[in-house]
């Protein structure tokens, strides 16, 4: 591991993720690589419970990673890969705020209890992310807007007072290529900055998965046997 990434999601993370694996710098960890890879949920979970953990297993292969859950549990990363260049996207913080309330939030819901008491892995990937984010972190208080947002500007100092001045870079995505790869020692692409992960498709999507296992009893085990079904594959492949 190279970069770490301290910076919370809906920070221009996916954005980011491109671009480190434009700059040669993947696969880099996201939260989609770990839904991708469920068992990773595994390490997750004995985190929460408080057993030792691994890292350098979990994030075997990754050469970068940002967003949640790394994000909650940078420490441990540094940890584990001590020489690696640490990164925090920021963002203003009151639109930061309500991207994640209108987005990544809402995702904790989104699926009918009937469907997580079906498919485990998919309980376990709801029940992990409550306990290391919205429960861990924001301190189940991420609704009070003034709350959730001393947490979010808190962690900016925090990474800003551990992290030796060059082996960190506090970004906006905003900014584009330059200081990400003045920071890396790398050449700027001759290709526009990504910038993804627009707030009406992410919306749009939870609705119809929402919709989908919220609905009629027969659609919700539909739901549960091909979320099952999909989760399974993708362990095997993990």
């Amino acid at each position: 591991m190279e970069v770490i990434g301290t910076g919370f999601g809906r920070t221009g993370t996916l954005s980011t993720k491109r671009a480190l694996e434009r700059l040669g710098l993947g696969p880099c960890h996201h939260m989609e690589e770990a839904i991708r890879h469920p068992t990773q949920f595994r390490d997750l979970a004995a985190h929460v419970r408080g057993e030792p953990v691994d890292w350098r297993r979990t994030f075997v292969g990754y050469r970068s990673q940002v967003d949640f859950p790394g994000a909650v549990i940078w420490r441990e990363l540094l940890d584990a890969f001590p020489d690696a260049k640490v990164l925090h996207t920021v963002r203003d913080p009151d639109r930061w705020y309500d991207s994640t309330r209108d987005t990544i939030y809402q995702a904790r819901t989104m699926v009918a209890p009937s469907v997580r008491r079906a498919v485990p892995l998919i309980d376990r990937y709801f029940r992990v992310n409550d306990a290391m984010i919205w429960d861990g972190l924001f301190e189940g208080a991420f609704e009070d807007r003034a709350r959730a947002i001393e947490i979010f500007e808190a962690r900016t100092r925090e990474v800003i007072a551990g992290v030796p001045a060059d082996r960190l870079l506090v970004f906006d995505v905003r900014d584009g290529w330059e200081p990400l790869c003045s920071f890396l020692e790398v050449p700027v692409p001759d290709v526009p900055f990504p910038h993804v992960n627009d707030r009406a498709s992410m919306r749009r999507r939870f609705a119809a998965v929402r919709a989908l296992t919220h609905g009629a009893p027969w659609a919700a085990a539909l739901a549960a046997v091909a979320g099952g079904a999909a989760l399974a594959r993708r362990t095997v492949d993990a």
